[in-house]
């Protein structure tokens, strides 16, 4: 059985659902034909609000017949049909958006009068009908404005309506026991339409104090406060408040801005962005906004508490974005609005940030968070704010003037300002003091390049160069590598405010390379040149580096031209001197004493700038938020970075994640502390270029390339070169040590000093293996120009003796022929022991072959362990006995095995092999095995000659 309450429903949204069909076609759609197409702005807006208004009560019938239809379901078939399946309780929160929406649209028209507005296009025709409208006016009179008797005739129906459903809804819920399943449908239904009350009878009074509002304004402020979304709150001249010290004559707050009246001007402050601060003096209120900042002052502590409350209130509404239900303040809510929001902000006034919008999160006033700053240039900023400045990670892009692309400067900042490390196309107007289409990757400081950094020119550029080094406030100063590519040379030494200054070495193509002293980018004073033929001059140059004056060539077959120079344009070289031609031909050795650069520019203070980051890093604990300002973020090479697509995510780690992987890094340094843990561990790092090893060694990697690959690939850097990498390892090693310094101090604990007899044996043993290869290709490139000659005369001479076979060479070399193993030959039926070749010592010789495959010193040396430990096993299975061979045995044996393994450039492996081993090696099996190779390689050049000198020459059908 249905109740006595469900029966008056159903007649209340039957009589509803009449009301609203008679008002539409009684008022609605006569107000709609009045005017269709307005001329004015201002009747336009009417119009459209009218279109809404009827929208709104189209859809407010649609449901309420919905309404209808499920309580006809419920009367007629009350056994299949539960009170649940009522549309009113089913769905409380759809019907009460459609009364909510209906009151809205009719508020905003009652805001801009736009009743009024309508009837007076047709007056007579609405006086006629206020007989017809007056049974949709209960209470009131048909006496006021047509526009009045309009507006009551669309709101009083739908009061009382939702008034009836209130009571009806009481008396339903009186009707069920407690523990019916729809009791909290109903309670929940009767809360709903309560709040609607309440939110409508707070909509009206907002909207009819904002009406009566525009009637106390002089025209002009009218039309420009007269907004259908506006709603008065409180008014100055209700509550008085005194505003300094901007001196407002009133202040009006709306629901959505901030007003303060000065004369004829407005000042309209979103609430979005109106923070409010008490402070400390109970009668004043302090008000920030983005350019402005003011207060309020009441004239005793509760019209201050009234003012702040009810600014407040309207701030926290205006976050939200929507109207309060169900009414302003009934509900709980925070005490205050919140210190951080996400809005977007236009700023006006003169300065840096005039006409830019910046969208994101904000603190008191400030842009303070991750946003996006754009100019209407074109010009836009992403990243961190600080207190209104860029501060922290961010990508600004700059348009570019004749094409449809933009400059990428993406960078860490600080106040303001490029700090820290980054990658910059083109600098902003703004801070730029370089050239445009320059690639820089590197430091800044201040907004100028500072500390390390790498500047190329654009790919097209007329006069393409690159510079390498470091900065000092924009310019380049101290030490620093630029490639002059329309030059064909490349300088390598001090600068100072972007000129070449102090000791400088300049290699050309050529391969003519130049040492002395420079000033302003001219080399002055004596200095060195030396010739790809190591033709050496010492003496003065001109600026353009033309020899003049007093000075003294060395050629390479000794003689030596000492006097003076001076050279005629066009003519060549001028001379007058004395030629010695008395000297005695040169060691080829010799050559390698003529190294540049040694001495002129300290190992130490090389890369200071690279080191220096990575020290500031850890000097400050290693932060993760700070990695990549210190460190940098892993990137492409500029030019790929030119052509990528994806400029705005080359691979850069979140901070989030940086700081995390920071935390784990140090922690894993604790667990692979020992001795056998520690080498898989620092190749795993050195590998890995988001560490800080690995960044650190490929930025090295980097200023190495830089100095030695390309037109620095001269023999004459080979001693450079050489004890930079040492000096790299050493840097590397006291890296690590500094990570795990602040490693142990996250624990509490403090790591003990080492003395320099261990580190030594850590950076040579442990790290210089580690490192090696990735200065490998360039290092080994200059060992073999510098020791090209001699490798030339070993390489003959491998030639030659290659022509013998094995016997014939065992016994050109004087090996006795009882060590001889020719057990190892098998030969064929017609084949004799003369004939064979290639067959002797032949595990020695495939295992010396390995010495190449390995760019490790100590795995050379261990190759060349196992090499002898064959020929001694080979020379002992022959006797049939264990052979220890004394040296006169083992030299010989030795040169065979190397010149069948024909190792190519043998002398530049000798030789790095020497400079890069370990100091623990020297005087042990490893340094003897070393010597008796180098001695190998010496014989070897000389056989050529010794062939020559045999009696009658040689004929190499004689060997066989």
């Amino acid at each position: 059985m249905c109740s006595p309450e469900e029966a008056d429903l159903l007649r209340l949204e039957e009589v509803f659902s009449t009301t609203l069909a008679r008002t539409s076609s009684l008022i609605l759609q006569p107000l709609l034909l009045a005017d269709p197409e307005p001329s004015d702005s201002r009747g336009r807006e009417s119009m459209q609000l009218l279109h809404r208004l009827h929208e709104r009560a189209q859809r407010l019938w649609e449901v309420t017949e919905l309404s209808l239809h499920s309580l006809r379901q419920r009367l007629h078939h009350p056994s299949s049909t539960g009170l649940k399946a009522l549309l009113l309780l089913q769905n409380t929160d759809s019907v009460l958006r459609a009364h909510k929406e209906y009151i809205e649209s009719y508020t905003d028209c009652m805001v801009v009068q736009a009743f009024q507005k309508a009837t007076k296009k047709k007056s007579e025709y609405w006086r006629n009908q206020r007989k017809v409208l007056q049974p949709l006016l209960s209470h009131a009179s048909s006496e006021g404005s047509l526009g009045t008797m309009l507006s009551q005739a669309l709101q009083q129906p739908l009061a009382q309506h939702v008034q009836q459903y209130v009571l009806l809804l009481l008396s339903l819920r009186d009707t069920l026991g407690k523990h019916h399943p729809a009791q909290k449908l109903v309670m929940h239904a009767v809360t709903q339409f309560e709040n609607l009350q309440s939110f409508m009878g707070q909509a009206l009074d907002q909207a009819v104090a904002t009406q009566a509002l525009w009637h106390s304004l002089n025209s002009r402020l009218r039309d420009v406060l007269c907004t259908p979304t506006h709603r008065l709150l409180q008014d100055s001249q209700d509550i008085p408040v005194t505003v300094t010290p901007l001196r407002a004559e009133r202040v009006l707050l709306f629901d959505d801005v901030l007003v303060l009246l000065q004369g004829h001007n407005v000042h309209s402050f979103d609430l979005k962005l109106v923070w409010v601060d008490p402070g400390q003096n109970k009668c004043v209120l302090h008000i920030l906004t983005p350019e402005e900042e003011f207060s309020f002052c009441a004239r005793d502590s509760q019209s201050q508490v009234v003012w702040r409350w009810k600014v407040s209130k309207a701030v926290c509404q205006a976050l939200r974005g929507k109207k309060d239900f169900p009414v302003l303040g009934s509900i709980i809510e925070p005490s205050a609005p919140p210190d951080c929001r996400h809005v977007a902000y236009t700023f006006q006034h003169e300065g840096r940030l005039c006409q830019a919008t910046y969208e994101g999160e904000w603190c008191w006033a400030k842009p303070h968070g991750k946003g996006i700053l754009k100019w209407p240039d074109g010009r836009n900023h992403v990243g961190d704010f600080c207190q209104g400045l860029e501060h922290g990670f961010g990508i600004c892009l700059v348009p570019q003037a004749s094409e449809d692309k933009f400059n990428c400067y993406k960078c860490h900042w600080q106040e303001g300002s490029m700090c820290g490390f980054g990658i910059c196309d083109q600098l902003l107007v703004t801070l730029s003091r370089y050239s445009n289409d320059e690639v820089y990757k590197g430091y800044f400081q201040a907004g100028l390049r500072h500390g390390f950094g790498v500047l190329d020119s654009a790919l097209k550029a007329s006069q393409p160069f690159r510079y390498t080094g470091h900065w000092e406030r924009g310019q380049r100063s101290g030490y620093g590598i630029e490639e002059d590519n329309d030059r064909g040379e490349r300088y390598i030494g001090m600068w100072q405010a972007d000129h070449r200054h102090g000791p400088g070495v300049v290699v050309t193509q050529a391969g003519v390379c130049y040492q002395g002293t420079f000033q302003g980018d001219k080399m002055t004073g004596p200095g060195i040149l030396l010739c790809e033929d190591d033709t050496l001059y010492e003496g003065t140059f001109t600026r353009d580096l033309m020899l003049v004056g007093k000075g003294k060539i060395t050629f390479p077959n000794g003689f030596t031209l000492e006097g003076s120079f001076s050279s005629l344009s066009g003519k060549g070289l001028y001379t007058q001197g004395v030629l010695d031609t008395a000297a005695l031909l040169p060691d080829p050795s010799s050559a390698c004493k003529r190294q540049l650069g040694l001495g002129v520019f300290p190992l130490e203070n090389r890369w200071q700038g690279v080191y220096s980051p990575f020290q500031d890093f850890v000097d400050a604990g290693c932060p993760g938020d700070m990695q990549e300002a210190l460190l940098g973020f892993h990137v492409h090479s500029s030019r790929e970075l030119r052509k990528s697509q994806e400029y705005l995510s080359c691979e850069r780690s979140h901070p989030k994640d940086s700081a995390g992987s920071m935390e784990d890094t140090l922690r894993e340094l604790l667990q692979h502390r020992e001795p056998k843990a520690l080498q898989p561990y620092l190749r795993k790092a050195l590998k890995n270029s988001w560490h800080p090893l690995g960044k650190l060694l490929r930025t090295l990697m980097l200023t190495f390339q830089a100095t030695y690959a390309g037109m620095g690939t001269n023999k004459h850097l080979q001693g450079m070169a050489r004890e930079e990498v040492k000096q790299h390892a050493q840097e590397l090693w006291a890296a690590y040590r500094s990570l795990l310094r602040v490693a142990l101090q996250h624990q509490g604990q403090t790591l003990e000093e080492e003395d320099k007899q261990t580190r030594d044996l850590q950076v040579h043993g442990l790290l210089l293996p580690l490192i090696l290869p990735s200065f490998y290709s360039e290092l080994f490139t200059l060992y073999l120009l510098l020791h090209e000659r001699e490798d030339g005369l070993y390489s003959q001479g491998i030639t030659n003796l290659s022509l013998f076979p094995d016997t014939k060479l065992l016994e050109f070399l004087d090996v006795q022929k009882h060590l001889w193993p020719l057990k190892d030959l098998r030969l064929t039926s017609n084949q004799r022991y003369s004939l064979v070749r290639d067959k002797c010592f032949l595990s020695a010789t495939e295992c010396l072959q390995k010495i190449i495959t390995t760019v490790d010193p100590r795995e050379k040396l261990e190759v060349l362990e196992k090499t002898y430990r064959e020929v001694e096993a080979t020379v002992s299975r022959v006797l049939g006995q264990e052979y220890k061979l004394p040296m006169d045995d083992l030299l010989p044996l030795l040169i065979y095995v190397v010149s069948r393994a024909r190792i190519q450039h043998l002398g530049a492996e000798i030789h790095l092999i020497r400079d890069m081993m370990n100091p623990i090696h020297t005087g042990g099996l490893y340094d003897f095995l070393l010597t008796a190779l180098e001695s190998c390689y010496e014989h070897i050049q000389k056989e050529d000659m010794r062939l020559r000198h045999l009696p009658g020459h040689w004929d190499s059908r004689e060997l066989w």
